[in-house]
């Protein structure tokens, strides 16, 4: 058995550097990776792609498309993942209950067997691709907005019977309430200002916009009637308001991948930490849309090598020590200049201004 698994690692190897020129850049098999695993409820497809894979992100790499499969960039609960080798190559393959019945209907393109399995698998949601638990705060009541769209936004400057704060179902009066093809706006004030490190005050990436309610419009007008359908906070005269953007919760089927191009960054806030963060938290990062940031993308976060003497050489200058890998995140939302990124492994604390770039 020995030399039979002996010969069969030389055979692979050999593959791998036939086929090198195709695939100069080989994806790596996590060691314990199983051969076939079962998705179930709860997992994320970081977390499988890590049971198969060294580096998760690489999952775009070795993923194949079952064109027999509906939707199959998604993973549901049932489904099941087998490792194959195409060329000496990894290739992770996607079995889904009931997906063959049309390629065993006798070779017919045109002959499709119904199967009940398959519209049963679907009434499962897809498996995100990071813990959604994590996030949805940030999702749902956080947003970031730039100097423009704060100065072009709707404020409330008054309330319904003398009221001082309001609450769900009480009405608020909005005044600059131009865009009347939407009819839910969310109440916001701003939070913290995202600088870059020694930046100018006036260098601003972005304003944190915290959502305090939720709001629909039951009269256009100068000013607007809205009622509060929903509160998370006190609505104050003087909060301003922005139509309610597209459900964030709908995009969370993103695959992890490296950026298309070299990227490289900062840490310019954390949240729910002074100066560090670790495992499942939130940063933000002075990288957007502008910077050709994406959602899915992951990054590695580093922090910058120490300046030591050189004790042997007393001569010789100080010696710049190299850059310390401390982790990797998924930016799971992205604004124009910044982006939100989630912490998913952390080997030391993740530091505020610390260099983030391509893994």
């Amino acid at each position: 058995m020995a030399i039979r698994n002996t010969v069969t690692a030389l055979l692979l190897s050999l593959a791998l550097a036939v086929s090198g020129g195709a695939h100069a850049d080989s994806v790596t098999l996590n060691p314990d990776h199983p051969e076939r695993y079962t998705v179930v409820k709860g997992d994320t497809l970081w977390d499988i792609s890590a049971r198969f894979l060294r580096d998760p992100w690489r999952w775009p790499d070795v993923w194949d498309i079952n064109p027999q499969i509906d939707n199959p960039h998604l993973i549901y609960p049932g489904d099941t993942i087998s490792l194959t080798y195409r060329e000496g190559q990894p290739v992770l393959q996607l079995e889904r209950p009931g997906a063959q019945s049309a390629a065993m209907s006798g070779g017919d393109a045109n002959v499709v067997k119904l199967s009940p399995q398959v519209r049963i698998s679907k009434l499962e949601r897809p498996i995100p691709t990071i813990p959604v638990d994590a996030i949805q705060q940030f999702l749902l009541n956080a947003h970031v907005i730039s100097q423009e769209e704060l100065d072009k936004s709707g404020y409330v400057v008054s309330m319904e019977e003398g009221r001082l704060i309001a609450g769900t179902g009480n009405k608020i009066y909005a005044r600059d309430i131009h865009d009347r093809s939407a009819s839910r706006y969310q109440v916001f004030r701003t939070g913290t200002v995202y600088r870059n490190l020694n930046a100018k005050k006036d260098d601003i990436l972005g304003y944190e916009a915290l959502g305090v309610a939720d709001a629909r419009v039951e009269a256009f007008g100068d000013p607007a009637t809205l009622a509060i359908t929903k509160a998370t906070r006190e609505t104050l005269i003087g909060d301003r308001l922005i139509p309610v953007p597209e459900d964030a919760m709908q995009n969370l089927n993103f695959v992890p991948s490296a950026p298309d191009k070299a990227i490289e960054g900062n840490i310019v806030a954390l949240f729910d930490a002074i100066s560090r963060a670790g495992r499942y938290q939130v940063v933000v990062l002075n990288l957007g849309h502008n910077d050709g940031i994406r959602p899915g993308n992951v990054l590695a976060a580093f922090h910058s090598g120490e300046t030591v003497r050189d004790t042997v050489n007393t001569k010789a200058k100080p010696v710049e020590l190299p850059d310390v890998q401390e982790g990797l995140m998924v930016v799971f939302r992205v604004f124009d200049k910044v982006s939100y990124a989630l912490v998913m492994q952390a080997t030391r604390d993740i530091r505020l201004y610390d260099t983030v770039r391509n893994p």
